[in-house]
């Protein structure tokens, strides 16, 4: 990592850092690729049944798009598009039962980076840190 970068472009840095290896964890044990994006919506979607608005608007990413990656997943077999009773416009996402395991080996993939992490900088460290991350910084 460069030192001389300032907080926003190192925090930019090391979140990439991350994601790359998460991904490259994920594709290395899984035959189902999935984009970052994909696994955005799904940690939307996940133990909850949110309309496909709700989801457009709880992600950074435009509507078209998010209704590409909603398609790429339901063809992949990871997520179901259901109509919503008593109005015919709007549908719900459920994960299926496939979609639901990618994501819970994932989630124990992060906790594995997470605890690697922690053994590196110290337990409490790490606490801290995710503690500043929670806060209102005020902007």
């Amino acid at each position: 990592m460069d030192h001389n970068l300032d907080f926003i472009d190192m925090l930019s840095e090391r979140h990439i850092q991350l994601r790359r290896i998460t991904e490259k964890l994920w594709n290395d044990s899984s035959d189902i690729h999935l984009s970052n994006s994909e696994w955005f919506i799904m940690a939307r979607i996940y133990k909850n049944q949110p309309t496909i608005s709700y989801v457009t608007k709880n992600v950074d990413i435009s509507r078209q798009a998010t209704h590409k990656f909603i398609k790429q997943l339901e063809a992949k077999g990871l997520v179901e598009i259901n109509n919503v009773e008593h109005n015919k416009k709007d549908k719900y996402l459920r994960l299926t039962k496939s979609g639901q395991e990618c994501y819970e080996k994932n989630e124990a993939l992060k906790a594995s980076i997470e605890k690697k992490i922690s053994d590196t900088i110290g337990e409490e460290q790490l606490i801290i840190f995710k503690n500043i991350l929670k806060m209102d910084w005020g902007l």
